[in-house]
């Protein structure tokens, strides 16, 4: 059994959708159950039809390898959803005797120790595992925190307080580091989601990790940071250029990053970016190719006709994110390569 606590339409049209399609290919599948680690009335409405045997849909609609693609697949991976309040013992005895594998998506305060707290519960269920003698479990984040793994194992390790059980949870459970990639624009009612093609979901290796099933967007890989690096320097970095380039023009209400793109003059110069400053950037560390093919891949994401993201939400939270994106940039490029645009937008954004 897979128990994936979120149930935001990212990990529907990700992890869900990459199960169902699996498993549709004649592989064997646990089954997912989904936990809601929030109160929301809204999420709640999700839960029943996650225990639909109908599935619910994804959309994947947007521009792959040129050519504009739509297409609907019926996820049935999902065959239970749970409350993690009011299914509390139900969720610890699930988790106890039968999970294998433990999915999340909790936000960006996902992380943080508070009564009912996803690491909280997280904690409790595996130490009645513990008590029960059960063998280890494989925990795959999907947050988008750096090294997820190795940050979730700290935190509900740091809560046990029990020597034996805290050892226990970092020998024999594995806290796999991962980074996902997909937008997912918009959810659909009861349960599912419109996604762009694109998609991967990159997983860092370790010693005895078995992954619950395979998939072409899953990729194993011994050099996470790569993946890491591309997303954040250019997809990001991408998005936060776009953004600074709308809010120096005046910050004109509605304007998306499909409109921003078809404009020649703002995607000339994002390109002259990319191939001038981003890739040479890259190629100081020998990921020269790799960096030319991911930019190309976003370019064609930024071009997808059925997503409408606003520069204006990109831009929230604007100088923080310049610092990551370019400002990190340019400090890992060091003086590798000329960067006169990003080094200024870095300085704009310090």
């Amino acid at each position: 059994m897979i128990v994936q606590f979120g149930t935001s339409r990212f990990l529907q049209a990700h992890v869900d959708l990459f199960a169902s399609e699996a498993r549709d290919a004649g592989q064997d599948v646990p089954g997912i159950t989904i936990v809601q680690t929030t109160d929301d009335t809204e999420r709640a409405k999700r839960l029943a039809a996650f225990a639909d045997p109908a599935g619910f849909p994804v959309i994947v609609r947007g521009i792959e390898a040129g050519a504009p693609v739509e297409r609907t697949v019926r996820v049935r991976s999902v065959v239970d959803g749970l409350q993690a309040t009011r299914d509390r013992e139900v969720l610890i005895a699930l988790i106890r005797d039968r999970a294998t594998h433990i999915v999340s998506n909790t936000g960006d305060l996902g992380y943080r120790v508070a009564p009912g707290s996803f690491p909280t519960i997280l904690h409790d269920a595996l130490h009645a595992r513990w008590q029960a003698g059960g063998a280890g479990v494989t925990m795959l984040p999907c947050e988008l925190v750096s090294r997820n793994g190795d940050v979730l194992r700290d935190t509900v390790a740091g809560l046990a307080e029990d020597a034996a059980f805290a050892a226990w949870l970092t020998r024999d459970c594995r806290w796999v580091n991962t980074l996902v990639d997909r937008i997912v624009s918009t959810p659909l009612e009861p349960a599912g989601a419109i996604a762009e093609p694109y998609a991967l979901w990159a997983v860092e290796t370790q010693p005895g990790l078995a992954m619950p099933f395979t998939h072409p967007a899953i990729v194993l890989t011994d050099d996470l940071e790569r993946f890491e690096r591309l997303k954040l320097h250019i997809l990001n970095l991408g998005h936060t250029w776009l953004a600074d380039r709308w809010a120096r023009a005046g910050a004109v209400p509605g304007v998306t990053v499909r409109a921003a793109m078809a404009d020649p003059a703002t995607r000339a110069a994002l390109e002259h970016v990319m191939a001038a400053e981003v890739v040479p950037g890259f190629a100081a560390h020998g990921l020269g190719e790799a960096a030319a093919t991911y930019v190309a891949t976003t370019l064609e994401r930024f071009d997808n006709p059925f997503l409408d993201h606003l520069l204006s939400d990109i831009h929230a939270h604007h100088p923080q994110k310049i610092a990551k994106r370019v400002g990190g940039f340019v400090s890992w490029v060091g003086d590798g390569a000329a960067l006169p645009e990003l080094r200024a937008l870095a300085a704009r954004g310090a």
